[in-house]
């Protein structure tokens, strides 16, 4: 597609804006939600960042990834520093994939065709799409139960012991679909609402969490029998066996928002806010929530006698039925914050790349949560293995070559310099071969193949899917990243038609 635009315009800090759009509105690649954000429209401050942050990582998934590490034997120490280290990891990619979207304005989508290719950018938003229809479902299952137990709590066992459909309770499966209903909802209002939601509700889901543990502690006698806890595992050979796969699993967790960070950095006032939102956001509310998840968890170990990892479960163990309604009220907001703001607006946006014409930010929500539910979240979070080793550590070697690629690609070989029109049109420099970059989806098989090839754990076979990638496996998101990385700089071809125009 032949057209004339005039020059894009760079303000003082460096970001860049479409003076017209008009030349490209007409492209079957644009639309108004993948379009490049206005200046005028990037608004979001440090504190929408940290906030943004607070919102995301005070979830129970988050409390989960912890307290799975100490039902799996870890102490509270280890399982802390473990969590604190893989936070700090993923950190470093997220910032780097973060600029593209201040810099541009431009969805993690669109940024991706910049490596991929206009049409090969679907292989890499589609990856992450189905991963977060995956968390979706698990974050409204987390919720429905919330809603299950409440209701328990107020209506009686009638509602609690109900008949078995499909191997729960009908109240059961009511609640789930009453909270997939709400969360649709909120997302069909847009991404203001997602903003004011996280703004407000993080503070209070942390509150709920405090007292959650303040509640453990006092029954327990204080932190004494808790942090005097030995470890199961010990620090010789069965600790280090379990804590390469476990800080892989740490990283993955975030392994998603590392990708598609321009989801939200593409209405970042600048470069500064948004690092340092982030900053300050990401790793201290990760710490937080670890810190309050393994020292509640190893709690319940000394109280009840076993590792209750579950704070759904946990909370209507409490005598207090006031306080088990406030406090499963805070697992819903908690669950609400997080899933629209990383499970739901992200896919919206990869969906609608995949078919920008047809498909708008608001039925791309309704795909995902579609597929959140047909992904059955139940099973993932049925055991903690299954969740951190096989879950956690599968989908973040896959998403990590997906990583190495665009860093290599917008650090190194384009030096975060990118045309902005051409990432809307057909047969301009981002069109490669027929839409598609074939090294960077070369780079991206070898990368996942030699990340988790040697799968193992969970529903894996016991020598891995490929026996000799085996070992690889306990460290799938740096094989990944770093393969998918360093073959796309390794393939670059003779021509400057990717690097300059």
């Amino acid at each position: 597609m032949a057209f004339e635009s005039s020059p894009p315009q760079v303000t003082r800090d460096g970001r860049v804006e479409l003076s017209d759009v008009g030349p490209i509105k007409d492209s079957r690649f644009y639309n108004p939600e993948l379009a490049p954000v206005p200046v005028e429209q990037r608004t979001w401050t440090t504190y929408n960042f940290f906030a943004l942050w607070m919102g995301m990582a005070t979830n129970i998934p988050s409390y989960l990834l912890a307290a799975g590490l100490v039902a799996i034997g870890m102490n509270w120490l280890q399982a802390f520093l473990t969590i604190t280290l893989g936070n700090i990891i993923v950190l470093v990619p997220m910032l780097l994939n973060s600029h593209a979207g201040t810099k541009y304005g431009i969805p993690f989508p669109v940024f991706a065709r910049a490596f991929y290719g206009i049409r090969g950018a679907n292989l890499a938003a589609l990856l992450r799409a189905f991963i977060a229809c995956g968390w979706f479902g698990i974050q409204t299952w987390v919720g429905g139960q919330a809603i299950h137990i409440i209701v328990g709590k107020l209506a009686g066992t009638g509602w609690t012991a109900a008949p078995q459909v499909f191997g729960q309770p009908w109240t059961l499966w009511l609640s789930f679909f009453a909270f997939w209903a709400l969360q649709m909802a909120i997302i069909w209002r847009g991404m203001e609402a997602v903003r004011v939601l996280e703004n407000w509700a993080a503070p209070l889901v942390a509150a709920g969490l405090v007292a959650l543990t303040a509640w453990v502690l006092t029954r327990a006698g204080g932190l004494g029998p808790i942090l005097s806890e030995p470890s199961k595992l010990g620090w010789g050979l069965d600790f280090w066996k379990v804590f390469a796969p476990s800080l892989m699993g740490m990283i993955a967790f975030w392994a998603t928002l590392s990708l598609n960070m321009p989801d939200f950095t593409r209405f970042g006032g600048g470069q500064r806010k948004q690092a340092w939102g982030q900053i300050l956001g990401l790793p201290t509310t990760m710490s937080f929530i670890a810190l309050l998840s393994v020292l509640t968890t190893s709690g319940t170990v000394v109280v009840f006698g076993e590792a209750i990892w579950d704070p759904v479960a946990l909370t209507a163990r409490l005598d207090n039925a006031v306080a088990v309604v406030i406090g499963l009220v805070m697992v819903i907001l908690a669950t609400i914050s997080t899933n629209l703001a990383a499970n739901v607006v992200s896919p919206s946006y990869d969906f609608s790349n995949a078919v920008p014409k047809l498909i708008s930010f608001r039925v791309g929500g309704l795909i995902t949560g579609v597929l959140g539910v047909v992904i059955m979240p139940w099973r993932l979070i049925s055991d903690p293995r299954v969740y951190i080793f096989a879950w956690l550590g599968f989908y973040g070697g896959v998403l990590a070559a997906v990583a190495g690629v665009l860093v290599a690609g917008y650090w190194v070989r384009s030096r975060t310099h990118l045309d902005l029109a051409d990432l809307y049109v057909e047969h301009g420099r981002y069109w490669f071969n027929g839409g598609w970059n074939w090294r960077a989806v070369v780079a991206t098989l070898v990368g996942s193949v030699l990340a988790v090839g040697g799968a193992h754990s969970g529903p894996f076979p016991a020598d891995g899917l490929i026996p000799f990638l085996k070992p690889l496996y306990d460290y799938n998101w740096v094989v990944g990243f770093a393969a998918g990385f360093l073959v796309f700089l390794a393939l670059k071809d003779n021509t400057a038609k990717e690097t300059t125009r």
